[in-house]
């Protein structure tokens, strides 16, 4: 056995779910060599079959064999990829096996249902991580990177701008996730989230909350418009202005999700929707910002850049980035938008 083929087996991972998105996880997985995908499981055998087809898995799994996969295989990890509503019962089993996690988000309906999750990964002394790739992108990386080295003083507002434009018609989110449609809370819960991360990421922990949400498109369930305004308890803010329904000009609003505008005391960051980042510091003129990004994967192949540190700490016993204690600060933002929009009135955050 060559060393190559040796460094590939070091980590035995099952993948647990088949639907659109995980396309993007198994297509990074496969280029990670420290890690491989030994098999997939799913509710519906023929969509595993195919993802196991397109991306060289070995194994094929119903759902209800997932039990007697993970003690016939012994994984290093599980990547759970499935519906929100189903992540406690497969990290339940994960946790009760000793098994590693990396879990998709939503973490789960509710936070209560969440911290659940969060408490069953520590009380069973596995490692957890929650799948928020967001903070990856690599527009994001570099940002924080300004903001660390000081090239733009002290932070003043964070400033996003998103319009999705594939929830506007009767048939809105059938082609990709038809599931949304009848999500109860949409654009916070699935969307909003990322950001909400992203914010903390880049600014600190936040203090306040306010929101005012709409549903702007009769044929769905949840809420696909908003804004949502978080003070941060630096003194700072950010502003989130979000829809789903209406559309922008760019050529894929997939890439980015969207504009943003960092203003600091010395001068100010903006992204553009095809990745471009600009800086022009008080009285300067702009200038952009060379930094590697590009089209491979998923918005800037962010869920690569997730999964290789979920690799590259599992192997060095490091921590992750988000963990589940942290990540339940981000879910508490998730619910103070929604006691918000429902009260009418600024939220404080515990």
């Amino acid at each position: 056995m060559s060393r190559k083929d040796s460094i590939v087996k070091r980590l035995k991972g099952i993948g647990v779910g088949a639907g659109y998105f995980s396309h993007f996880q198994y297509e990074a997985w496969n280029r990670i060599p420290e890690a491989a995908i030994i098999a997939v499981c799913n509710r519906s055998v023929a969509k595993a079959a195919t993802i196991a087809e397109e991306f060289g898995i070995g194994k094929v799994i119903p759902w209800p064999d997932l039990g007697n996969l993970l003690d016939e295989t012994k994984p290093d990890f599980i990547d759970v990829i499935t519906p929100p509503e189903t992540h406690l019962e497969v990290v339940q089993l994960a946790a009760g096996k000793g098994i590693n996690v990396i879990c998709q988000k939503p973490l789960a309906p509710t936070l209560e249902e969440s911290r659940q999750i969060v408490d069953l990964a520590k009380n069973a002394g596995i490692r957890f991580m929650v799948h928020e790739n967001w903070r990856w992108q690599p527009w994001y990386r570099e940002i924080k990177r300004q903001l660390d080295g000081g090239m733009l003083g002290q932070l003043h507002s964070i400033s996003v701008r998103m319009r999705m434009g594939d929830g506007w018609g009767e048939d809105a989110y059938l082609a990709r996730q038809p599931f949304f449609r009848d999500y109860p809370r949409l654009l916070v819960y699935e969307t909003g989230v990322h950001f909400l991360d992203t914010f903390r990421f880049l600014g600190g922990e936040v203090a306040t909350v306010y929101a005012r949400l709409q549903k702007r498109n009769p044929s769905i369930e949840g809420e696909d418009s908003g804004q949502i305004v978080v003070g941060f308890e630096s003194g700072a803010t950010a502003i989130l202005d979000a829809s789903r329904y209406n559309e922008t000009d760019c050529r894929n609003p997939r890439y980015t999700f969207g504009t943003v505008r960092i203003d600091g005391s010395k001068g100010h960051l903006e992204l553009a929707e095809d990745g471009r980042l600009l800086r022009k510091l008080l009285g300067q003129s702009t200038e952009s910002i060379d930094y590697p990004h590009g089209t491979k994967g998923f918005a800037g192949d962010c869920v690569h850049s997730l999964q290789r540190h979920f690799v590259d700490s599992l192997l060095a016993g490091a921590p992750f980035e988000s963990t589940g204690d942290d990540y339940l600060k981000t879910i508490a933002l998730v619910e103070a938008c929604y006691r918000s929009n429902q009260s009418g009135k600024v939220v404080r955050v515990e």
